[in-house]
């Protein structure tokens, strides 16, 4: 059988439990100017800027990814927008729609959003994910060590060019679970659909434990306090993917991403490429695939480049594991892994 024989005969990725892979997120940057406790280390270790992987080899990799099911592509960091070149990225990804993509995301921390809005919109970015954990400025800038002002210019930068946004919060126990009702009054009278976090041992300095954790029910008890809260029906294939349960306060659109209380790895259908090649088919895999070399070479149109590098991505992700809490249980006695939500970006 010769290689473009093959080729055709390959099928989408999906994993050992029937689960099909339609989303990939790329970090494109492991740098960030917040220094968020559930994300980024105290004293972070950058990648070198050499060993990062270049636009043209992150599109490339991008192509060969939507010609076999991928969809949805992501574009996260660290943070996005501190790499040069990224709203050319985002405007490069639109050839990929031709082929089968549907949608090209963001997420990022608004901070530089108000100078990058009306670029990010006219390169075709389909919407954002923004990360807020609070709305009072003092705790925010204790949580970021940044300003609050900038990331909120940014969100209505956003808004007024017309980019749909996401608002994603972290909740941890004795840090900022006293925001829960002054981010949901914030995102009903801003009309932006927000989405509470529970707080995933993905931190930098690993210092999780469940005792940091705010759950998704405590969320809704808090939320009652103040709001009619009720259930959002998630009948479609798509919703059923949807990392978020869905709930409305009082009519308006929440949702609320439950890893610890709620796993919802039964319908995942992501993967995730580090800025620097490193590819995993689960956020808390124990172990990644280093595809430097074989994109690289994809990029320059090796023989047999995208056979191989097929292959060997088949392989590892069908093996990927049921979900986070078999990873847990498998890996209670073992060191965890050097990476954290700063490198693969969540």
């Amino acid at each position: 059988m010769n290689m473009m024989t093959e080729l055709k005969t390959e099928a989408k990725f999906a994993d050992q439990f029937g689960r099909s892979k339609r989303k990939l997120r790329i970090s494109v940057t492991d740098r960030c100017n917040f220094k968020c406790v559930y994300c980024m280390p105290e004293h972070p270790e950058w990648m070198k800027k050499h060993d990062l992987l270049s636009f043209e080899e992150l599109y490339h990799f991008c192509d060969f990814m939507v010609r076999r099911g991928i969809e949805f592509i992501r574009i996260t960091g660290g943070e996005p927008l501190m790499r040069q070149g990224v709203v050319h990225f985002v405007a490069q990804l639109q050839e990929l729609k031709k082929l089968g993509l549907k949608r090209i995301s963001m997420t990022t921390n608004a901070h530089y959003l108000k100078q990058y809005a009306q670029a990010l919109k006219q390169a075709g970015l389909d919407d954002l994910n923004i990360s807020l954990d609070s709305v009072d400025a003092d705790q925010f800038k204790q949580l970021t060590q940044k300003d609050l002002a900038p990331v909120l210019e940014g969100i209505r930068a956003a808004q007024a060019v017309g980019l749909p946004i996401k608002i994603n919060t972290v909740l941890m126990n004795g840090m900022n679970d006293d925001q829960i009702l002054p981010l949901a009054r914030w995102s009903v009278k801003q009309k932006i659909s927000l989405r509470f976090i529970e707080f995933m041992p993905l931190d930098g300095d690993r210092k999780w434990s469940t005792e940091h954790v705010v759950s998704e029910q405590q969320i809704l008890d808090t939320l009652a306090t103040e709001f009619a809260v009720t259930s959002q029906a998630n009948d479609s294939p798509q919703s059923n993917s949807d990392p978020a349960r869905q709930y409305f306060i009082d009519g308006h659109p929440i949702g609320m991403i439950s890893t610890i209380t709620n796993s919802f790895c039964g319908t995942c259908d992501r993967v995730r490429l580090t800025a620097q090649g490193e590819f995993y088919n689960c956020l808390f895999a124990p172990q990644g695939l280093n595809l430097k070399t074989e994109i690289k070479a994809l990029t320059a149109s090796a023989p047999l480049s995208q056979a191989s590098l097929y292959r060997t991505l088949f392989n590892y992700i069908w093996s990927k594991e049921s979900g986070y809490h078999a990873i847990e249980q498998r890996l209670k006695n073992q060191p965890s892994r050097k990476i954290s939500m700063h490198m693969i970006g969540g």
